[in-house]
């Protein structure tokens, strides 16, 4: 299966055998302190600048209905962002995570994030549709 929106993720998770928690961050584009004039009129086109993360949530795959719905929750917190950054942490038959597991899981996420290091998370723009990262 092709992951074509946000949507597909979560069908995929929850036919996985396992129970999968999605990890999510949620990243602003920020112009640096130090960007160049040059890069201070792209940004403000809407192109380049960096990614910082601004907030990020962890949900049972089966207890998020949609991508809507999680939508309306960031929403709901007041931020605004302009990509998620997703990952799935399974669980082992007959063994549920821990909070501290999923705590430091969603710890490298974020430090990942601020380093550039972007391979291992699924990117989605706000719309939910996959962004491929260059």
């Amino acid at each position: 299966m092709n992951i074509e929106h946000f949507d597909d993720l979560l069908t995929l998770a929850r036919a996985q055998p396992t129970r999968q928690r999605l990890l999510v961050v949620f990243a602003r584009a920020e112009l640096p302190d130090d960007a160049t004039e040059a890069q201070r009129r792209t940004f403000e086109q809407g192109v380049g600048g960096a990614l910082a993360p601004a907030f990020c949530v962890d949900k049972e795959a089966d207890e998020l209905s949609s991508f809507t719905a999680l939508q309306a929750e960031a929403a709901a917190l007041g931020q605004t962002w302009d990509l998620m950054f997703v990952a799935a942490l399974g669980s082992r038959p007959g063994q549920a995570l821990v909070a501290s597991q999923i705590d430091v899981a969603l710890e490298q996420m974020v430090a990942g994030i601020q380093a550039g290091q972007l391979g291992g998370y699924l990117p989605f723009d706000p719309s939910g549709q996959p962004v491929r990262l260059a």
